[in-house]
């Protein structure tokens, strides 16, 4: 039988007293985690509204389907089916995909942060991140990869909160073409 192997219990004492040294380069990144986060929350906020125009109701009808279907997955997947029947404008469905490819991108990096362990070096900065996740290749099933918390990964944060604010305003940007569009098949029927 195969012996459980924990990691190594953190010196807490030692991480407390080190916390003040790394404290602006964590509340840096700590804050460009939470801009990320706000910004695609209040990305996947707006698919109430689009699904408000897609069903025809009003906005407390669409924010119980948006409830009701408890992952983001299952949102868009309705989003997109919705779409298929209703929308004539080719291109008009051609961008409501594209803001839900660019969403789909940040996904994946706000789960990977908000799922994954932190690990802080003896200077109090986080150094980097376990992935919660199982990750199976050819010839083995590892558990969480690790990714350290550098440069480039600060970069790629960085740049996943400015194109989560970008999105926002393209979102609401196209919410009014989605309703002027759903507008004209209903006038003409």
């Amino acid at each position: 039988m195969a012996t459980s192997k924990l990691p190594p219990k953190p010196d807490f004492a030692a991480l407390e007293a080190a916390a003040p040294k790394g404290a602006d380069r964590r509340t840096m990144l700590l804050a460009l985690i939470g801009s990320m986060v706000l910004n695609w929350s209040n990305n996947e906020s707006l698919l109430i509204y689009v699904l408000m125009l897609l069903l025809g109701t009003d906005e407390v009808a669409a924010a119980i389907v948006f409830a009701t279907l408890n992952t983001t997955r299952a949102r868009l997947d309705l989003i997109q089916r919705l779409a298929k029947i209703k929308l004539r404008d080719k291109a008009l469905g051609r961008d409501l995909a594209g803001l839900i490819d660019q969403f789909n991108e940040a996904t994946q990096l706000r789960n990977e942060l908000n799922h994954c362990m932190y690990t802080v070096d003896a200077n109090g900065e986080i150094v980097q991140t376990q992935s919660m996740r199982l990750v199976q290749t050819r010839t083995a099933l590892k558990f969480g990869e690790v990714k350290p918390m550098n440069e480039v990964r600060l970069q790629e944060i960085t740049d996943a909160a400015l194109e989560m604010a970008r999105l926002n305003r393209e979102m609401w940007a196209f919410l009014p073409r989605l309703q002027a569009h759903l507008a004209s098949l209903t006038s003409s029927e």
